[in-house]
């Protein structure tokens, strides 16, 4: 089964700096693969262990993706090789862009499955899987919290409020999965240093037949909230009387 994995990378959250004006410095911050991506790369690693083929993984962005640490630090988590597509103009790319050169790819590799994460950790839009399968006229399923392959297609399971749905799925099919359909690996040594050995292909927005004036949206600012000071009201039991005093105060909080 050929599979691709889709992924983003994000700044650690624990790096940007918030000015005085509310807009974001990224100036410190460390790039990463977003947690919710992993899920996906460890979900495809596993079919391919199971059932064999090659798990090739993808992103698209502005040159921020032409990182050795970066490569290295997806190629280690078990996919075969790895494809990016690097253009200034997928800078700040709203979901359609993004959702459109990863359907161009896509179409470029070749497939059998695709796996999203259930959202990006930046701004968990949660539309660039659902757009993916749509524009590839594929069978799409998100928040999908289990897969098993039955030869031309899948069994998924997918958790809602008070069941759990299964559905199977003819191939290809594009699949977001749920943060809890499995905890991703952590590579070891040996992992590390053969990543540097995968093949890593590099195209632009030309080479998958993107053009570049796709972009629906346009980011106009990005602020952090404005600061509050903290009431400081402290109650110190759960008596009903106390629950009531809190009710009150949420109450007039809301008004």
């Amino acid at each position: 089964m050929n599979i691709i994995v889709c992924y983003k990378i994000a700044a650690e959250e624990q790096d940007i700096v918030v000015r005085q004006d509310r807009t974001l410095s990224f100036e410190r911050a460390e790039w990463k693969i977003g947690q919710y991506d992993l899920n996906a790369v460890e979900a495809g690693v596993k079919i391919m262990e199971e059932v064999g083929g090659k798990v090739s993984a993808l992103s698209v962005g502005d040159k921020t993706l032409d990182n050795s640490k970066l490569k290295k630090s997806i190629l280690s988590r078990g996919p075969s090789d790895l494809c990016l597509v690097i253009d200034e103009n997928l800078k700040d790319a709203d979901t359609y862009l993004t959702a459109r050169t990863l359907a161009g790819a896509a179409s470029k590799i070749g497939f059998d499955l695709i796996l999203c994460g259930e959202g990006s950790a930046d701004l968990y839009n949660q539309q660039v899987g659902i757009q993916l399968g749509e524009m590839l006229g594929v069978p799409v399923v998100n928040a999908v919290s289990k897969i098993t392959p039955q030869g031309e297609s899948i069994l998924v399971e997918r958790n809602l409020e008070d069941e759990v749905e299964v559905v199977e799925i003819s191939l290809p099919a594009v699949v977001s999965v749920s943060s809890d359909i499995n905890i991703s690996r952590i590579p070891g040594m040996k992992e590390i240093l053969s990543a540097s050995k995968k093949p890593v292909a590099t195209w632009t927005l030309k080479d998958v037949e993107v053009v570049d004036d796709m972009k629906r949206l346009k980011l106009e600012s990005v602020l952090a909230p404005e600061q509050m000071d903290r009431k400081k009201i402290i109650l110190e039991s759960d008596s009903a009387e106390n629950i009531a005093v809190f009710c009150e105060y949420i109450r007039k909080e809301l008004r």
